[in-house]
């Protein structure tokens, strides 16, 4: 049963835990590994695309030039890695995608949203997904949370967009919350309380997904 199942929140909110939680019960639940993935990056050309666009030494990035290397990256990874999987059959788990761009560019930078629904659906060939979970958790917690995350890991401190002010996080929390009201798919998960009470909300908005789809 191909199904493209998408996460998305602002920093911190555990959406990596949850894929892999998922993808998990997936494979106990069904016997087959799903596709994971993630953006920006997915495949060594994205990947190379993500390194400069959280590389926190290029502070300078114009805006319009951040969003077309989503853009950029977004393509190269349906090509090579969603729409082969896709295309058969198999479970696709990507965590972010065309919400995260409205989202962080269009509520968070403020440019146009109607150009950004042209490139992402160019970017993707019209391809959406399934089903979405919005992982919501209050923006100072988020920080905090990547910050002491990143300070226990050997890699950089913070990410580009881990320095920006509370004030442009709490417009893309904004922004998730506007999505999800004009889109069914998106299904706002509260991601506060334990890693498995987290994973178990996502679970029975997933078994409800399924139970539709098999009724159709």
């Amino acid at each position: 049963m191909t199904s493209f199942i998408t996460f998305e929140g602002i920093e911190g909110s555990g959406k990596s835990t949850q894929v892999r939680l998922l993808a998990d019960w997936i494979k106990s639940r069904f016997g087959e590994e799903p596709v994971l993935t993630r953006e920006p990056g997915g495949c060594r050309i994205s990947d190379q695309i993500r390194a400069t666009l959280l590389d926190a030494a290029n502070k300078g990035m114009d805006e319009r030039a951040e969003l077309l290397l989503y853009a950029a990256a977004r393509a190269q990874h349906m090509a090579e890695i969603i729409q082969p999987a896709l295309s058969t059959g198999k479970f696709v788990i990507c965590d972010r995608f065309t919400d995260a761009t409205l989202a962080y560019q269009g509520y968070g930078r403020g440019l146009s949203k109607e150009l950004i629904e042209e490139l992402n659906t160019l970017a993707t060939c019209g391809v959406e997904p399934d089903l979405t979970f919005l992982l919501d958790f209050p923006p100072e917690t988020g920080i905090s949370r990547a910050r002491s995350r990143n300070a226990d890991s050997d890699g950089p401190n913070e990410d580009r967009f881990e320095q920006e002010e509370i004030a442009f996080h709490h417009r893309v929390r904004n922004g998730y919350l506007d999505l999800e009201k004009s889109a069914p798919r998106i299904h706002r998960i509260d991601a506060t309380g334990s890693i498995e009470e987290v994973a178990a909300r996502i679970r029975t908005v997933f078994s409800q997904f399924i139970e539709q789809r098999q009724a159709i």
